[in-house]
């Protein structure tokens, strides 16, 4: 049997090069990106070989640590494993086998042709190190198997309780969530001097993940190369999760092939796009129709298009002024954050008659607060997480990071806060639905200048405190960078809170007002 699956196995994988033309770009770029990654991957090995023993082992845990995470969050996002076992159930084979077989497939595919040539790489790099041909080559493997554990594991669940909600907007947001986490981490550790000292935060934290599942087996080989007794725990620990998740593999197989089946409901959510996506209530379904708002509507794209040049060109007078190009690297992203957070504080205007739906509806004030802020954080989060690494490398100090991800945060959720109160309160006339975004309507009341004022100026005036800490953490002392960043998620986080309930008290008594507004301005 197990002969049989994998060469039905490589025919699958031989056949999906010969998909229509539609999907053949998507194939390319998605195998262009996978080499490439290898390629990085084996470059960066390369480079640890003169590297210190540690420098290398705090690599290759955390990577190792990273893969296999990365490993429970991919099934949900490529597709129904066309090795799924429940299709096996019509040739009466046993699940002992078959799990045997189906495991062994799964390594015969891109991902796992990729992570197999990433561990030659950590293999030749120990052996370089002194680690010895056993240590270097069982943890790398160990890590290997237990990645194709987690990933089998976790596409039975999926196809069990999530198969509804899959589409190509779960994958947009997991790249986001890529985004946030990969860039961040990958700039930080290329901007440390390996061939000096590895800060010992970095160490500390990579022994804590050589005793969890995660970065056991990718450990052995540098604690066999240093001597570290703690190299046994690590091994006890690898051989212990990977008998645990075989035996999972094992029962959830023989289940597969004896429980009854569910009824699919993947046909009910087709088409639906961002609404298949975000949780079925009322609050989801507005986040849905704000997000195809968002995507759709160029009121919005120019918006957002907007904000970066108005951030850019505020280094202009700081650099003729004198300002030291290492301070003004780290001024754009307050003002994107600033404008970020501002940016909402008219969106029932854009709704136009569609208000009515909300108002109709009985919809709750907290739930239009909340459905319509989700666009904009789906901006504005992977846009900081991957701009303020890249400012505070540019500024040369990584000190600099706390006080500006404090700044960024307290101006942009401050500023969602007031937000929630003004478009609520005081929306005003904006350009209709399919006119150019740069056509205003003429307005005879000041409501719009003052709405735009009061949020702005009252994000700013909030963020006063964390403004103060964070001049004093780039100026004077790195240490009150802690300060700033505490005096800044708080003062983000109580302002957005409390936006949101006057928000939702004021979108709820003023439900007949907002009717009359979106019938006149419209």
């Amino acid at each position: 049997m197990v002969a049989h699956v994998l060469r039905l196995r490589l025919a699958l994988l031989l056949a999906a090069g010969h998909r229509g033309a539609r999907d053949r770009p998507r194939m390319i770029t998605g195998l262009g990106l996978v080499v490439l990654g290898v390629v990085a991957a084996w470059v960066g090995l390369i480079g640890l070989h003169d590297a210190s023993d540690a420098a290398a082992q705090v690599v290759t845990i955390t990577g190792g640590a990273a893969i296999a995470l990365g490993s429970l969050f991919a099934p949900p996002l490529v597709g129904d494993d066309q090795l799924d076992p429940r299709r096996f159930r019509s040739f009466g084979v046993t699940a002992r086998p078959l799990a045997v077989s189906v495991l062994l497939a799964g390594l015969v595919s891109v991902p796992m042709l990729a992570l197999l040539a990433t561990a030659v790489g950590v293999i030749v790099l120990w052996l370089a190190h002194g680690a010895g041909a056993a240590a270097s080559v069982a943890g790398p493997v160990l890590g290997v198997l237990i990645a194709l554990l987690l990933t089998k594991l976790s596409g039975a669940a999926t196809a069990r309780l999530l198969r509804e909600r899959r589409s190509r907007e779960l994958t947009g947001l997991f790249v986001l969530l890529l985004l946030i986490v990969v860039v961040p981490v990958g700039l930080f550790f290329a901007s440390l001097d390996w061939d000096r000292s590895v800060p010992s935060p970095l160490i500390a934290a990579s022994r804590v993940l050589s005793l969890t599942p995660l970065g056991a087996p990718w450990a052995l080989p540098g604690y066999a190369a240093s001597g570290d007794p703690l190299g046994w725990a690590s091994l006890a620990i690898a051989v212990v999760t990977l008998a645990a998740l075989t035996a999972a593999w094992f029962a959830v197989v023989n289940r597969m092939l004896h429980a009854p089946e569910r009824p699919l409901t993947a046909r009910a959510h087709a088409g639906m796009s961002w609404f298949a996506v975000m949780p079925s209530t009322a609050g989801g379904a507005i986040a849905a129709r704000s997000v195809l708002y968002w995507l759709h509507d160029r009121r919005y794209g120019v918006n957002v298009l907007i904000v970066p040049f108005a951030a850019l060109l505020t280094t202009v007078p700081l650099l003729i002024a004198g300002v030291p190009a290492e301070l003004v690297v780290l001024a754009p992203l307050p003002i994107v954050a600033l404008f970020f957070g501002w940016m909402p504080h008219n969106d029932l205007a854009y709704d136009s008659t569609a208000l009515w739906l909300h108002i109709a509806s009985g919809v709750r004030g907290i739930a239009d607060r909340l459905g319509r802020l989700v666009p904009i954080l789906l901006i504005g989060v992977p846009t900081f997480a991957v701009f303020i690494p890249v400012a505070t490398l540019l500024s040369g100090r990584w000190a600099h990071l706390l006080p500006l991800t404090g700044v960024c945060a307290s101006l942009f959720l401050a500023g969602l806060g007031l937000s929630s109160i003004a478009s609520a309160a005081a929306p005003y006339a904006v350009s209709r639905p399919g006119d150019s975004p740069f056509r205003q309507p003429q307005r005879t009341e000041g409501a719009g200048i003052v709405s735009q004022t009061v949020v702005m100026v009252g994000a700013v005036f909030v963020s006063i405190p964390t403004l103060w800490w964070a001049w004093q953490a780039v100026t004077v002392d790195p240490s009150y960078g802690a300060a700033a960043l505490v005096a800044g998620v708080a003062t983000g986080l109580v302002v957005l809170g409390l936006g949101l309930a006057i928000g939702s008290v004021v979108f709820e008594r003023r439900g007949s007002a907002l009717m009359e507004f979106a019938e006149t301005a419209a």
